[in-house]
């Protein structure tokens, strides 16, 4: 029987955290996550960049700031932050702590520097508390990573992480530590073999064996075009960066963010169920 480290790693992107059409923040959504996050989950949370914006609308009649992207994204994710984690604090249980831990891809790409994330979150479950994980985008510059990446890989092959992308994040995280499963929210209810048509979802991607899976995540792929938002990674990119934590023994689970965590969990909720059967 596998013993695991983590019993869940989920993530939940941008756009599930906030009421397009009302430019403001779905604070249904954040008492629906903070009613069921609970110590041994791991959570990895999107949304600071776009709610900096939107607070930022909101306190200044609508107008966005100007400058460059890298200086706009900047500046909204730095005013988002703390509104990202004001609300998580507010809704999860006050018995239990909430720890925010910021990354970036130099902390996965250096194996001292992932010892440390991995030993943090290791005791923020030892001691009961919430990891809310984001990446670090108020300091981070689109040139300098892209360089700082670019060397990587002439050092250590293509084995390296960029995780500005938060699904590849939590998979990597998911990899770090031995993970029951790994929970993957958006906005819609998994996986479809054509993306135009919500009768086509994939309700399950499994086999007999890892390679298996591996094989049907491959085919899988073939289906997916396309991405829900400009600047986002769409369904072909989920599949692959989950292909890793399969590998490493966990179920991993497609769904959309207005279902209840253990809605998904238990299948009662429409979903992609990705694992050895």
């Amino acid at each position: 029987m596998a013993v695991f480290d983590c019993e869940l790693v989920g993530k939940i992107g941008s756009m599930a955290l906030i009421r397009k059409d009302d430019n403001d923040i779905d604070y249904n959504i954040f008492s629906r996550l903070g009613a069921e996050l609970r110590p041994g989950y791991i959570w990895v949370s999107s949304g600071a960049t776009e709610i900096g914006r939107l607070d930022y609308m909101n306190r200044n009649h609508g107008s966005e700031i100007a400058g460059t992207p890298d200086e706009i994204k900047t500046d909204y994710a730095a005013q988002g932050q703390a509104i990202l984690m004001e609300n998580y604090r507010r809704f999860i249980n006050p018995r239990y702590s909430v720890r925010q831990v910021l990354v970036e891809h130099q902390h996965f790409n250096n194996d001292e520097k992932r010892e440390h994330i991995r030993r943090l979150l290791m005791r923020a479950i030892a001691y009961g508390a919430i990891p809310i994980i984001n990446y670090n985008d108020p300091v981070d510059v689109e040139e300098n990573r892209k360089m700082e990446l670019s060397n990587l890989k002439k050092t250590k092959g293509e084995h390296v992480v960029e995780c500005v992308d938060n699904d590849e994040t939590a998979a990597v995280i998911a990899n770090l530590l031995k993970t029951r499963t790994l929970l993957i929210l958006t906005s819609a209810d998994g996986i479809y073999k054509d993306h135009t048509r919500p009768d086509t979802l994939m309700q399950e991607i499994s086999g007999a064996n890892i390679n298996e899976v591996v094989a049907n995540i491959r085919i899988a792929q073939e289906s997916c075009v396309g991405a829900s938002r400009a600047g986002a990674n769409g369904a072909r990119t989920k599949l692959e960066y989950i292909i890793g934590p399969v590998q490493n023994g966990s179920q991993v689970i497609i769904g959309n963010a207005r279902y209840r965590i253990s809605e998904l969990l238990s299948g009662s909720a429409p979903r992609t169920w990705i694992g050895v059967r």
